[in-house]
């Protein structure tokens, strides 16, 4: 056993880790088959090349790409009842889909999009690297960049793209990482809570009941989770809002912003921006980086602030 592996066990229980560990050893991602869906265009290499060349094909690849930096400041509002007073106005920073490594002039504007922004704390909710297998020194290094931009404190989750073995580099580097686990946030002696689940698109390594294990019942909670796809899970385990990414919102869209593939295993409705399912609230970021190709369409990359506030 190396010593990452050893690493790993002792952070997440010997099954969590050798889950992760040994589906990432088999041979990469798969395209057909594996994960929640069946299909996994993220993995299909031989088609990115394809893509590319078809946008270039009609001129359109330089325009793309400047829209893949033009990142739009998103805000949103979120009304809870039950939150602690000392909590209102609370505000999170929602990154996802970063995809650091995928080119630098995207992570250039990302650095700069939030280096003046107003927040308490910072959720990221995975998808720091832009392959899917493979070396993960140059997304380890990307987000070297980004956290030390970034306010403390700072949280965060694994997405589909990310290597289990980039958990200790992000650790070391300031990140609180919620690997099927939770924490309380403190406020004047208020509290509230901020869980999160490993992938569970690709991996399906979530664990919705570990993560909810320890928090009280009447207590305002929080979910990370790299996609939409457990919004009944979440919903049904009690709690209150839900932050989710992956979809990318389509990143190549018709006009009007319509999504012509989701890669997402859930109502439409979900693919991007604010939504409801029975007593949660959730939010689908549309990402801050780019899959596949690197160039957006109808769908301008986002960070988003989410304020938590009283009716």
């Amino acid at each position: 056993m190396d010593t990452i592996e050893q690493q790993l066990e002792a952070r997440l229980g010997r099954i969590h880790a050798r889950q992760r560990l040994g589906i990432e050893a088999e041979h990469g991602h798969r395209v057909f088959g594996r994960g929640l869906n069946f299909f996994h265009p993220e993995n299909w290499y031989s088609a990115h090349a394809l893509i590319r060349f078809a946008i270039q094909l009609v001129g359109m690849y330089e325009r793309g790409q400047s829209n893949a930096r033009n990142l739009q400041v998103k805000n949103n509002r979120i009304h809870l009842p039950h939150l602690p007073q000392a909590f209102h106005d609370f505000k999170i920073l929602h990154l996802t889909d970063l995809h650091v490594d995928m080119d630098d002039r995207n992570l250039a504007a990302l650095i700069q999009t939030v280096a003046g922004l107003d927040y308490d704390i910072c959720a990221l909710t995975g998808d720091y690297r832009a392959r899917t297998f493979g070396e993960i020194d140059g997304a380890v290094a990307g987000m070297q960049r980004l956290i030390t931009t970034l306010k403390q404190p700072v949280y965060g989750i694994l997405g589909n793209h990310d290597s289990i073995r980039m958990l200790p580099a992000l650790e070391s580097m300031g990140v609180i990482m919620l690997m099927n686990e939770a924490t309380t946030l403190e406020k004047d002696g208020a509290k509230i809570f901020l869980a999160g689940v490993d992938d569970p698109h690709y991996f399906r390594v979530d664990n919705i009941q570990k993560a909810a294990r320890d928090i009280p019942e009447e207590a305002v909670s929080l979910l990370l989770s790299h996609t939409p796809e457990i919004y009944r899970l979440a919903a049904h385990a009690d709690f209150d809002v839900m932050f989710c990414g992956h979809t990318h919102g389509g990143q190549i869209c018709l006009p009007g912003g319509i999504p012509i593939t989701l890669d997402s295993k859930c109502p439409r409705y979900l693919g991007a921006g604010k939504w409801h399912y029975q007593k949660m609230q959730g939010y689908t970021s549309v990402g801050a980086g780019t899959s596949i190709v690197n160039a957006r369409f109808n769908c301008l990359p986002e960070v988003t602030i989410h304020h938590l506030l009283l009716p």
